[in-house]
Parts: structure tokens; sequence; C-alpha cells
């Protein structure tokens, strides 16, 4: 498999855990402590699923700019 095709995978997979995250928490059956673990897990993928969106946005930008359609760039996620 890719490395494009992994970031897929990865992007799809903390994209159900988190929906499912948030069905566990709306029902209100966790504890305290469960869910504040829910909640800081919700945090980082949230920020997980934002990056990939972020780095595929750039990549079509890159590939849709006007100009130079033959000259290749190299992506370079934002690493922040």
């Amino acid at each position: 498999m890719t490395e494009d095709s992994n970031e897929g995978v990865d992007f799809e997979k903390a994209l159900k855990e988190l929906e499912e995250l948030v069905e566990r928490m709306e029902k209100g059956e966790l504890s305290l402590e469960n869910s504040l673990q829910a909640f800081e897990r919700g945090i980082a993928l949230t920020r997980q699923c934002q990056k990939a969106l972020t780095e595929a946005e750039q990549k079509v930008e890159i590939l849709t700019r006007e100009g130079d359609e033959d000259r290749a760039e190299p992506f370079e996620p934002n690493t922040e």
C-alpha cells in the first residue's frame, strides 16, 4: 500500500473512531473519568483529521494551480 493510501485509511479510521466516541459520550453512560479520556482522545482525533484535510487541500491546490502544468513540485505538509 502506498503512503497516500495509508493516509486515507488513517483518516477514515480516525474519523470512524471519533464518530464512535461522540456517540458513546452522547449516550451519557460513561463515568466522568471515562468521559474526560474520551474527550481528550476526541480532541487528538479531530486534530489528526484536520491535518489530513489540510494536507489534502494543499495537494489539490498544487495539482490545480494554473501555469506550469508540466512542472512537478514536491509536496511539503504543514508541520505545525
